[in-house]
Protein backbone atom coordinates (compact mmCIF):
# COMPACT_ATOMS: atom_id res chain seq x y z
CA UNK A 1 0.00 0.00 0.00
CA UNK A 2 1.45 3.54 -0.84
CA UNK A 3 1.76 5.92 1.95
CA UNK A 4 0.27 9.62 1.55
CA UNK A 5 2.84 12.14 2.02
CA UNK A 6 1.16 12.72 5.08
CA UNK A 7 1.93 9.41 6.69
CA UNK A 8 5.33 9.38 5.70
CA UNK A 9 6.40 12.30 7.34
CA UNK A 10 8.79 12.36 10.15
CA UNK A 11 7.88 14.09 13.26
CA UNK A 12 10.48 15.71 15.44
CA UNK A 13 11.74 14.49 18.96
CA UNK A 14 9.03 15.93 21.10
CA UNK A 15 5.45 15.97 19.57
CA UNK A 16 3.53 19.08 20.41
CA UNK A 17 -0.16 17.95 20.44
CA UNK A 18 -2.02 19.93 23.30
CA UNK A 19 -5.24 16.96 22.93
CA UNK A 20 -4.39 13.11 23.72
CA UNK A 21 -3.30 11.00 21.28
CA UNK A 22 -5.08 8.11 18.46
CA UNK A 23 -4.32 4.81 20.02
CA UNK A 24 -0.78 4.26 19.27
CA UNK A 25 -1.55 0.93 16.74
CA UNK A 26 -4.08 3.56 14.47
CA UNK A 27 -1.21 5.76 13.90
CA UNK A 28 1.93 2.91 13.42
CA UNK A 29 3.04 4.11 10.36
CA UNK A 30 4.28 7.42 11.61
CA UNK A 31 7.47 7.77 13.30
CA UNK A 32 9.06 9.58 15.98
CA UNK A 33 13.07 10.25 16.98
CA UNK A 34 14.09 8.86 20.05
CA UNK A 35 15.59 11.65 22.67
CA UNK A 36 18.85 9.42 22.97
CA UNK A 37 20.07 7.55 19.90
CA UNK A 38 18.57 10.28 17.07
CA UNK A 39 16.83 7.27 15.72
CA UNK A 40 13.72 7.76 13.83
CA UNK A 41 11.58 4.54 14.95
CA UNK A 42 8.10 3.70 13.78
CA UNK A 43 5.62 4.14 17.36
CA UNK A 44 5.00 0.53 17.79
CA UNK A 45 8.74 0.37 18.59
CA UNK A 46 8.71 3.31 21.14
CA UNK A 47 7.28 4.44 24.52
CA UNK A 48 5.87 8.00 24.78
CA UNK A 49 5.96 10.47 28.17
CA UNK A 50 4.90 13.50 28.99
CA UNK A 51 4.87 16.16 31.41
CA UNK A 52 2.70 15.90 34.20
CA UNK A 53 0.74 19.36 36.00
CA UNK A 54 3.82 18.92 38.91
CA UNK A 55 6.43 18.34 36.35
CA UNK A 56 7.25 14.77 37.14
CA UNK A 57 8.23 12.70 33.79
CA UNK A 58 5.26 10.19 33.47
CA UNK A 59 4.87 7.30 31.05
CA UNK A 60 2.30 7.15 28.62
CA UNK A 61 1.70 3.31 27.43
CA UNK A 62 -1.41 3.45 25.74
CA UNK A 63 -0.55 6.93 23.91
CA UNK A 64 -3.56 8.59 24.74
CA UNK A 65 -2.65 11.07 27.92
CA UNK A 66 -2.56 15.22 26.48
CA UNK A 67 0.35 17.22 26.48
CA UNK A 68 3.67 17.29 24.73
CA UNK A 69 4.98 13.90 23.93
CA UNK A 70 8.74 13.11 24.13
CA UNK A 71 9.83 9.78 22.94
CA UNK A 72 12.11 7.08 23.78
CA UNK A 73 13.14 3.73 22.54
CA UNK A 74 11.23 1.00 23.95
CA UNK A 75 14.63 -0.60 25.81
CA UNK A 76 15.86 0.00 29.29
CA UNK A 77 19.27 1.24 28.35
CA UNK A 78 17.73 4.58 26.60
CA UNK A 79 15.63 4.89 29.51
CA UNK A 80 17.91 5.28 32.37
CA UNK A 81 20.24 6.75 29.21
CA UNK A 82 17.83 9.59 29.15
CA UNK A 83 17.50 9.92 32.93
CA UNK A 84 21.03 9.93 33.78
CA UNK A 85 21.97 12.50 31.07
CA UNK A 86 19.27 14.80 32.12
CA UNK A 87 17.37 14.31 28.12
CA UNK A 88 14.21 14.46 29.36
CA UNK A 89 14.26 18.39 30.61
CA UNK A 90 16.29 19.38 27.49
CA UNK A 91 13.42 17.70 25.56
CA UNK A 92 11.32 19.50 27.19
CA UNK A 93 12.77 22.76 27.60
CA UNK A 94 11.84 22.85 31.40
CA UNK A 95 13.08 21.87 34.81
CA UNK A 96 11.39 18.50 35.50
CA UNK A 97 11.20 15.56 38.09
CA UNK A 98 12.61 11.85 36.94
CA UNK A 99 11.79 8.46 39.19
CA UNK A 100 14.53 6.60 39.97
CA UNK A 101 12.58 3.44 39.46
CA UNK A 102 11.20 4.99 35.93
CA UNK A 103 12.18 1.94 33.76
CA UNK A 104 10.75 -0.09 36.47
CA UNK A 105 7.42 1.96 36.37
CA UNK A 106 7.38 1.52 32.40
CA UNK A 107 7.85 -2.14 33.16
CA UNK A 108 4.64 -2.80 35.32
CA UNK A 109 2.72 -0.35 32.97
CA UNK A 110 3.43 -2.69 30.06
CA UNK A 111 3.11 -5.69 31.84
CA UNK A 112 -1.02 -4.68 32.95
CA UNK A 113 -0.96 -3.49 29.95
CA UNK A 114 -0.57 -7.02 28.19
CA UNK A 115 -2.52 -8.54 30.76
CA UNK A 116 -5.39 -6.50 30.28
CA UNK A 117 -5.61 -7.24 26.65
CA UNK A 118 -5.09 -11.04 27.23
CA UNK A 119 -8.15 -10.48 29.30
CA UNK A 120 -10.13 -8.72 27.07
CA UNK A 121 -9.00 -11.55 24.15
CA UNK A 122 -10.27 -14.36 26.91
CA UNK A 123 -13.52 -12.92 27.52
CA UNK A 124 -14.39 -12.01 23.53
CA UNK A 125 -13.73 -15.84 23.26
CA UNK A 126 -10.15 -15.28 20.99
CA UNK A 127 -7.93 -16.54 23.74
CA UNK A 128 -7.67 -19.92 25.67
CA UNK A 129 -5.10 -21.72 28.57
CA UNK A 130 -4.20 -24.80 29.23
CA UNK A 131 -2.10 -27.72 27.44
CA UNK A 132 -5.32 -29.34 25.85
CA UNK A 133 -6.99 -26.27 24.28
CA UNK A 134 -3.88 -24.98 23.30
CA UNK A 135 -2.78 -28.45 21.53
CA UNK A 136 -6.29 -27.86 20.31
CA UNK A 137 -6.54 -24.55 18.71
CA UNK A 138 -3.60 -25.56 17.48
CA UNK A 139 -4.46 -28.33 15.66
CA UNK A 140 -7.11 -26.75 13.91
CA UNK A 141 -5.02 -23.67 12.78
CA UNK A 142 -6.54 -20.70 14.35
CA UNK A 143 -3.51 -19.31 16.48
CA UNK A 144 -2.14 -16.45 15.48
CA UNK A 145 0.34 -16.49 19.02
CA UNK A 146 1.40 -19.05 21.22
CA UNK A 147 1.88 -18.25 24.63
CA UNK A 148 4.56 -19.18 26.87
CA UNK A 149 5.53 -18.36 30.35
CA UNK A 150 8.88 -17.12 30.66
CA UNK A 151 9.49 -18.36 34.26
CA UNK A 152 8.29 -22.08 33.12
CA UNK A 153 11.08 -24.57 32.48
CA UNK A 154 12.81 -25.24 29.41
CA UNK A 155 10.47 -28.36 28.47
CA UNK A 156 7.61 -27.01 29.77
CA UNK A 157 7.48 -24.40 27.26
CA UNK A 158 8.81 -25.99 24.20
CA UNK A 159 6.07 -29.21 25.34
CA UNK A 160 3.88 -28.09 22.30
CA UNK A 161 6.87 -27.21 20.01
CA UNK A 162 6.15 -29.91 17.62
CA UNK A 163 2.73 -28.99 16.71
CA UNK A 164 3.30 -25.32 16.34
CA UNK A 165 6.57 -25.11 14.35
CA UNK A 166 5.58 -21.92 11.87
CA UNK A 167 3.39 -20.47 14.85
CA UNK A 168 4.51 -16.58 16.38
CA UNK A 169 5.40 -17.54 19.67
CA UNK A 170 5.09 -14.54 22.84
CA UNK A 171 7.40 -15.42 25.72
CA UNK A 172 7.35 -12.15 27.80
CA UNK A 173 4.69 -12.49 30.83
CA UNK A 174 5.43 -14.97 33.96
CA UNK A 175 3.07 -17.69 35.25
CA UNK A 176 1.55 -15.62 37.83
CA UNK A 177 1.10 -12.68 35.27
CA UNK A 178 -0.68 -15.08 32.81
CA UNK A 179 -2.68 -16.25 34.92
CA UNK A 180 -3.80 -13.11 36.20
CA UNK A 181 -5.46 -12.26 32.55
CA UNK A 182 -7.13 -16.05 32.42
CA UNK A 183 -8.49 -15.46 35.94
CA UNK A 184 -5.90 -18.65 37.42
CA UNK A 185 -2.86 -18.51 39.76
CA UNK A 186 -0.41 -19.74 37.04
CA UNK A 187 -0.92 -20.72 33.77
CA UNK A 188 2.32 -22.10 31.43
CA UNK A 189 0.80 -22.64 28.00
CA UNK A 190 -2.15 -20.03 26.10
CA UNK A 191 -3.23 -19.04 22.85
CA UNK A 192 -4.23 -16.19 21.08
CA UNK A 193 -6.15 -15.93 17.69
CA UNK A 194 -6.05 -13.51 15.35
CA UNK A 195 -7.63 -10.03 15.39
CA UNK A 196 -7.10 -6.60 16.66
CA UNK A 197 -6.11 -7.83 20.38
CA UNK A 198 -3.64 -9.82 18.98
CA UNK A 199 -1.94 -7.40 17.68
CA UNK A 200 -2.54 -4.99 19.98
CA UNK A 201 -1.25 -6.96 22.30
CA UNK A 202 1.65 -8.64 20.27
CA UNK A 203 2.81 -4.88 20.20
CA UNK A 204 2.86 -4.05 24.01
CA UNK A 205 4.74 -7.68 24.14
CA UNK A 206 7.20 -6.15 21.83
CA UNK A 207 8.09 -3.47 23.65
CA UNK A 208 7.99 -5.22 26.75
CA UNK A 209 10.63 -7.46 25.75
CA UNK A 210 13.40 -4.26 25.70
CA UNK A 211 11.69 -2.69 29.02
CA UNK A 212 11.88 -5.81 31.15
CA UNK A 213 14.75 -6.21 33.77
CA UNK A 214 15.99 -9.24 32.05
CA UNK A 215 19.95 -10.03 32.83
CA UNK A 216 20.78 -8.75 29.20
CA UNK A 217 19.45 -5.99 29.54
CA UNK A 218 20.66 -5.20 32.61
CA UNK A 219 24.33 -6.00 31.54
CA UNK A 220 23.98 -4.15 28.32
CA UNK A 221 23.25 -1.24 30.73
CA UNK A 222 26.23 -1.30 32.55
CA UNK A 223 28.20 -1.49 29.76
CA UNK A 224 26.54 1.47 28.04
Amino acid sequence: MELSGAQKQIDPVADSSDSPMEPLQKISRQCRQCIVSGEKLPLSKMVRFVIGPDNTVVPDIKGNLPGRGIWLSADRISIKTACRRNLFARAARRSVRVNEDLADQVEALLVRRCTELLALARRAGQAVCGYMKVEACLRSGDVAYLLGASDASESGRKKLGGIALETARIEILQRGELGLAFGRDAVVHGALASGGLAESFAESAARLTGIRRWPENEEKNERK
